[in-house]
């Protein structure tokens, strides 16, 4: 914990009090890097940019996984064989899903086109991840893709946890499926559900890979997350300090999510 966690942390940090380039140089700087993002309206947007594309990926995690699942959970043929193919998604490594992803979009080849073109509902191709409404969705599209085994398999764990007991004797007083779900199913996941969200809102708050591989943060800024930004800032322009005091920023708006949520948990608990 201390050498993989704890030292890289506090190194982190010390490393946003200066200007430096890791090597020969080490003028101390103070806070000057802290007070200069914060006042910084572009990393601003940059942060709600990236909260916009996390709730798009956590939500649309839950929507999919949760519906999964259920059909999951009931007693129907080739289960087992549905499993293991739905969750090869997560198995994937990131670049291989966001060049497969990249792929569909494309606009001279991609198989979106293709099979709209097919079906004469457009007449020319769509560029997908060079349009500034759709970029983020797309890009977040993928990202759901990827993430959406995860929240499945936990939820299902869930799911399997709940005492049958508590659906026979509900459905003996009268309660219909949609009561089932609202009284028995949801309060049975809720601690396992405020525990994946805490991993998903910090994994795809700081996420990086795809989408910095399908748009590289474009069009115009549009899909310019600030895990990009920090990318950029420490190995593109090597202010490794100000890059560093960025990490430190994001690590602490992780840390109060995670705060916010843990309170959820507690309260649910009592």
């Amino acid at each position: 914990m201390l050498v993989l966690i704890a030292y890289p942390l506090l190194y982190g940090v010390y490393i946003s009090g200066f200007n430096t380039n890791l090597l020969n140089k080490w003028d101390f700087v103070g806070l000057k890097y802290y007070i200069q993002i914060l006042s910084d309206t572009e990393f601003l947007n940059k942060i709600w940019i990236t909260l916009k594309y996390a709730a798009l990926v956590v939500a649309g995690n839950f929507v999919v996984g949760m519906s999964l699942a259920l059909l999951l959970n009931r007693e129907i043929k080739f289960r087992l064989l549905f499993r293991a193919i739905l969750i090869l998604p997560w198995l994937f490594p990131d670049v291989v899903v966001a060049l497969l992803w990249k792929w569909l979009y494309n606009p001279l080849y991609g198989l979106f086109n293709y099979l709209l073109q097919s079906l004469h509902l457009i007449n020319t191709p769509i560029e997908w991840l060079d349009s500034q409404h759709f970029a983020l969705f797309g890009v977040a599209i993928a990202s759901v893709w990827k993430g959406y085994p995860l929240v499945m398999i936990m939820l299902l764990a869930g799911l399997q946890s709940i005492s049958k007991d508590l659906y026979e004797a509900a459905e003996i007083d009268g309660c219909n499926k949609w009561q089932l779900f609202r009284h028995i199913t949801i309060p049975g996941l809720m601690p396992v559900t405020l525990v994946v969200l805490i991993l998903e809102t910090v994994w795809w708050f700081k996420h990086f890979t795809i989408v910095w591989l399908l748009t590289a943060g474009g069009p115009i800024n549009v899909t310019s997350v600030v895990s990009i930004d920090i990318y950029r800032t420490a190995f593109q322009s090597f202010q490794f300090g100000r890059a560093s005091a960025m990490a430190v920023i994001v690590f602490v708006i992780c840390l109060l999510m995670s705060y916010v949520y843990r309170r959820l948990l507690e309260t649910n608990d009592q």
